[in-house]
Order: structure tokens, then sequence, then C-alpha cells
């Protein structure tokens, strides 16, 4: 039943709500809001230190000058002391740059892990609907590119952007007091080379966000496929494999490539503005210094801010890419993050209290879409103690049934009560805490099976996980594993067999120790031996508990206190085995008759 559970949902989740730059700034801010003492230090300590960068040149302009003057006895003292005071500033601004690069370090490591954190908590909060429609391995990538994003961010407003802003600043100011046209020639410059590449980059956003979806896909179609190597192998579908992750992988390298020449353009139309105003100056630049207007120093000082200045406004560029490309990795992840989950708690929701047991059902009706009726008007009460077995074809609506038990659904019509408590009034983590489900096919972490087992209860003893784990007759295979209860299972468990993954799925159900129990064909992935034994476990495990038993071998439903039998959504009869079976002409006699002595024989 758990593959039938989560299988792809015919429920269409709702778009996502658009992201915009001010969504992804305000999301980061979240990660960033703890340490903010330490963000905000690093920006004052950088630009401090790039103001001192700014300022030096000025200095150098005073020691050329004093190189160009004859009288070199007087100029000696004068020049030491120049190259003291930029020894020291140079020394200050390596200590405020250092500290702040040390401090940055920490700021954001931490803050990245808060981003990883807060995508996934909000992640684990949406509805099994979202996790059918989505691959798991584009998830993945999504969080981590949203992580990385603003790695790439901060490093841009630190190590580019204030420093371009501080250098922009202090050279048109200091140039301006010495050549007004220079300064004139250069803030025209820098206008030029912001605006194109502003205009450029935004234009190019939509390839950007192309090559990002392009990413995910080619992640989300590698995860997949990975996933399922052993159908691929079986099907010897692997030359049909690798034509289509060719194509995929194709998709991106086209879209990427277009990307990567749309931003050497970029790159181009930099080098070009460069080259042009270095020209103007230095040309400008000999006239002054022939009609004795422009020092030797003074030359000098233009020199370095042009080069700062072709330096920086060359990052510029290239943080404006950094920006949009960091927005587009983060718009995936923050289009998920601005989804309402579509089941929640509601604002007044109670802890639900389970002194019973007793399930009600009343004119339950469920819709995957607006002509498709699943579930039709179902009434159905589930006595305290209860054991009821649900049978019926495919598609009868058992699966769907089990899915609002447990609000993996929302109910659309009618209500659920257990206790005399509506489901949709309790909380979530109340009402799973009161049900334990052992699914058909149980899929287990990639951790020991100490911790598999103790998933049914965290703060579990040793002797508790080793008593569940006898009693579901785990401790038969885990005694003979090199490392015991230490032994790591592989990913979804695959280094154990069927039988065995159900036997630790039960032990977690019993570790758990719920008031209602599920079970879907719970001993399906046995043999007859380890059949035998678990059925002796399952009794004691709903003895006293509510119970409810998907099954379609209805040989192991026998002794169940009632069987209902569901057709095209609604109650089609319901009694115990010998009742049903004595049944002229039922539906549940007609599936009996058809197992036992059948082509479906036990």
């Amino acid at each position: 039943m758990l593959k039938r559970l989560f299988r792809i949902s015919h429920i269409d989740i709702k778009e996502p709500p658009k992201a915009s730059v001010w969504d992804v700034l305000r999301a980061m801010w979240q990660g960033v809001k703890p340490d903010r003492f330490s963000f905000f230090t690093v920006v004052i300590a950088v630009t401090i230190a790039m103001g001192i960068s700014v300022f030096v040149p000025l200095l150098y302009k005073h020691f050329f000058d004093l190189l160009a003057d004859a009288n070199r006895a007087f100029a000696r003292p004068e020049l030491i002391r120049v190259i003291v005071i930029v020894a020291f500033l140079n020394g200050t601004n390596w200590l405020l740059y250092r500290g702040a690069m040390m401090l940055n370090g920490h700021f954001q490591a931490h803050t990245m892990a808060r981003l990883r954190q807060l995508s996934f908590d909000y992640l684990l909060d949406h509805s099994y609907t979202f996790f059918a429609n989505t691959f798991s391995g584009a998830l993945v990538q999504r969080v981590g590119r949203f992580a990385r994003s603003f790695e790439r961010l901060a490093d841009s407003l630190i190590y580019n952007m204030i420093p371009l802003v501080v250098t922009i600043v202090g050279a048109v100011i200091v140039v301006s007091l010495i050549e007004p046209l220079f300064a004139m020639v250069i803030g025209v410059w820098v206008l030029l080379f912001c605006a194109f590449n502003f205009l450029f980059s935004r234009w190019k956003l939509k390839y950007d966000i192309a090559m990002a979806a392009a990413d995910s896909r080619t992640t989300a179609v590698l995860s997949d496929t990975i996933t399922n190597h052993n159908t691929v192998a079986l099907f010897t579908a692997a030359p049909k494999e690798s034509a289509f992750f060719r194509q995929v992988t194709n998709d991106q390298a086209s879209i990427t490539t277009l990307a990567w020449s749309l931003g050497s353009v970029v790159d181009a139309v930099q080098v070009a503005l460069i080259f042009v105003v270095e020209f103007f100056v230095f040309y400008y630049g000999i006239g002054l210094w022939e009609s004795g207007a422009l020092s030797i120093g003074t030359f000098v000082l233009l020199q370095v801010y042009v080069i700062q200045l072709g330096s920086r406004l060359w990052d510029f560029g290239r943080i404006i890419r950094v920006v949009y490309e960091s927005f587009a990795d983060s718009k995936e992840m923050l289009d998920i993050l601005n989804l309402p989950h579509e089941i929640i708690d509601r604002p007044n929701a109670t802890e639900l209290k389970v002194p019973r047991g007793e399930i009600a059902v009343g004119h339950l009706t469920f819709r995957f879409q607006a002509s498709t009726k699943v579930l039709d008007d179902i009434t159905l009460t589930v006595r305290a103690g209860e054991k009821v077995a649900l049978v019926g074809p495919s598609g009868a609506g058992k699966t769907t049934f089990v899915r609002l038990l447990l609000r993996l659904y929302e109910v659309q019509e009618g209500s659920i009560r257990i206790d005399g408590q509506d489901i949709r009034e309790v909380t979530q983590e109340s009402l799973r805490r009161a049900i334990a489900l052992v699914p058909q096919e149980p899929i287990l972490f990639h951790r020991t099976l100490r911790e598999n087992i103790r998933y049914g209860k965290p703060d579990a003893s040793e002797r508790e996980v080793e008593a569940a784990a006898s009693l579901a007759h785990c401790d038969e295979f885990i005694e003979h594993l090199p490392r015991g209860y230490d032994t790591y299972v592989g990913e979804r468990g695959v280094k154990l067999s069927g039988g065995e993954r159900q036997r630790v799925a039960i032990a977690r159900a019993m570790l758990k120790n719920a008031p209602i129990i599920i079970l879907d064909e719970a001993t399906s992935s046995l043999d007859s031996h380890s059949e035998a034994l678990i059925q002796d476990a399952l009794s004691k495990l709903m003895e006293g508990r509510t119970t409810v038993v998907i099954a379609h071998r209805l040989s192991t439903i026998r002794k169940m206190d009632r069987i209902v039998v569901l057709e095209q959504g609604q109650v089609h009869e319901e009694g115990t085995h010998e009742e049903l079976v004595a049944r002229e002409g039922g539906l549940y006699r007609k599936l009996w008759e058809l197992q036992a002595g059948g082509f479906i024989q036990e």
C-alpha cells in the first residue's frame, strides 16, 4: 500500500506565486538576521579598508612629485615620511581586510546552514501531493543552489560591490579637485558602463533562469534513473536511458552555451569601453603635461585610478550577472517557499486525545477532480479496539480512505472523527502520533538498524529497541550481521531483503505503541515460515488496539472482527468472513472463490 500511497497523484498542486528579487532578499535576510552584527561589521570594515586604498594614491602622487623635484636633499626626509605613512595605511588596510574576511567566513557558513535548514523545514511540511508531483533530486538541487546563491551574492557585495562604490566615489571626488574634465569623463564612462551591464544582464535573465531550470531537470532525471537502476538493468534499457539522458544534457548544453555566449558579448563591450577612456585620459593628459599644467605625480594618480576603476567596473559586469544568476538559482527554491502548505493545522488546533480509539466516518466524499468521485458518501464506524479489514477491487477507494485518515489528503466533504474529535481540528503531529502504519513495501533510511527501529520512538532505550526487534523476529537475521544493530541498511533499505525490511517496519510500529494501527498487507513480503511468526506478532500488536487492515489476500483477514467491502467508492457490503462468504451473489464471496479455488489459489 505504501507504493500506492506514495504514487504520482491525480491531484494537481497549485502553481506557486512567482518569486521576485525582493522575495529572494527577504528570504536570505532570514538567514542573515541572527548574525547581522557580524554582517554589518564586515561591511563597515571593508568600506574603511577600501577608503584607505582610494586615499593611498594621493600619497603616491606626492611621492612622485617629490622625485621630480631637483632639490634631492630637501626631498629625501619627505619621501621617507610618505612611505612610512603609506606603510601604516597599508598595514591598517591589511588588518581590517583580513579580519573582515575571517569574520565573513564564519558569518557566511552559518547563514548558508540556516538557509538550508529553512528550506528543509518548509519542505517537510509540504503535503504528500506536493512530493508526489516533484522529483526528489530536483528538490535536493534547489536547496543546495539556494544556499550557494547566497554565498555568491554575499561575496559579490563584500568583494566587489563595496570596493566598486568606494573606488568610484573616491576617485571622482579626488580627480574633480585636480582636473574637472577628467572627472566628467570618468563619470560618463562609469554611467555608460553600469547602464549597459544592468540593462543587458536584465534582458539576459530569462536565459539564466532557463539554464537553472535545465540544470534542475538534468539532476532530476539522473536521480530518477539511478533510483530505478534495477528496473533499467532488468529491462535492458540502458541504451534507451542513455539516449534520453544525452538528450537532456544536450538541451542543457545548448541553453548554457547561449547564456555563456551572451556573457562574452558583455565582456567584449566592457573591454572596448576601458580602451576608449584610457586612450582619452592619456592623450588629453599628455597635452596638459606639455603645457606644464599636469605634474608627473598627477599623471601617476590618473593612471592608478583608471586601472583601479577599470578593474572594479569589470567586476560590476560580473556583479550584475552574479546577482541575476543567483536570483535565477534561488527562484526555484523561493517558488516552493512561497507555495502555501496544502494541509496546515488550523489556528486553534488542539492535541488529539485517544482514550479509546474509535474512528467515525460520516458522509465522506472525496474527488480528485470535479467529475471524478473516489469516495462517495461513505459512513462507517470502527469501534474502539475493533479489527476491521478493507477489501475490494483496485480503484475501490481503499488507498484514498487511508490517506484521508492519515490526513495526507484533506477531507473535502463529510468528516472523520477519532473519539469524537474531527481530524481537521487537531494537529497533524498528534494525529499521526496516534496512528502506526505498517506498509506493504517499507522504505528505510540509510542509517543503522537500531536507528530505523527507534524511529518509532526516538527516546526508546536499548532494551525497548531489542524487545521490539525480538517480537517482530528481526533478531533472527540481525544476530547474523557482522555489526548487528549497528549495520547500515543502505539507501531505502536496499541491503535488506523485502521480508527483513518488513520485519523492521513491524518492529518500528510495535515500538511506537500507537492506539490505532493500519496494516497494509504487512506479511506480503515474507516466506511462509516468517509469515507464521509475524502473524503471531501482529496479533499481539493488534490486541486492544483499533486496527484497520488493507488486504488483497483474503486468507489473511479471516479472523478480523468485521470486513468492509468497497466498490466504486462506496461501502458495498460488510460483515464477518463467514457472513460474507455465505451471502449469495456477494462481491466478497466472488473474490473469495476466485482466490480460494481459482488461479489465485492460496
